[in-house]
């Protein structure tokens, strides 16, 4: 990999993008974490180790561990501690509220979501959903984003998916299923 690199990614983040937020390319970060002795270390530890000597913030801090455990062949494509999470969004021409009650309401959930078996665990009106999906094993949370003139992005997580395969599958099934809830919004 290329240091200056701007199109190389590891874990869905270019180097720019890494350069950019944590001072290092995807290159310094493998070869610091090499020399250091993280092949053999648990998440938790490279964690702390790129806080501890790097001073980098939380996000960055799992953004970097992720990474390099991807590029050492320690972790798969989203694959987190509990399994395998993906995630997908839209950005839909509608107001916060329209967008939470199309996901609250089973009536109009069942008007543009493909099997809409859910049980909602907690909801924090317009800004999120916790819920349990229809398998009753898998997790999904949606949250709300105002994003100013009657726009509103939607950003799905689901989690605890079983293995690359069922990530794949639910990815495309959630890229779809925000395609026909914004149809249905904006049409």
């Amino acid at each position: 990999m290329k240091a200056t690199s701007t199109t190389n990614k590891v874990a869905g983040m270019t180097d720019a993008a890494v350069q950019a937020k944590t001072g290092k390319t995807w290159a310094e970060w493998l070869a610091i974490l090499d020399k250091a002795g993280a092949r053999k270390w648990s998440h938790q530890e490279i964690v702390a180790f790129v806080h501890r000597k790097h001073g980098v913030g939380p996000w960055w801090q799992q953004m970097v561990t992720v990474g390099y455990e991807q590029a050492r062949g320690r972790r798969k494509k989203h694959q987190t501690a509990e399994g395998y999470g993906i995630s997908a969004s839209a950005t839909i021409a509608a107001p916060v509220g329209t967008l939470f009650r199309a996901w609250h309401a089973a009536a109009v959930r069942r008007r543009w979501l493909a099997h809409p078996t859910l049980t909602i665990r907690k909801a924090s009106r317009n800004k999120s959903l916790r819920i349990t999906w229809g398998d009753g094993k898998t997790h999904v949370d949606v949250y709300f984003y105002p994003k100013g003139a009657g726009k509103t992005q939607v950003n799905v997580q689901h989690r605890k998916l079983a293995d690359s395969r069922q990530a794949s599958k639910m990815k495309s099934y959630w890229k779809e299923q925000l395609g026909r809830l914004k149809a249905l919004v904006e049409g």
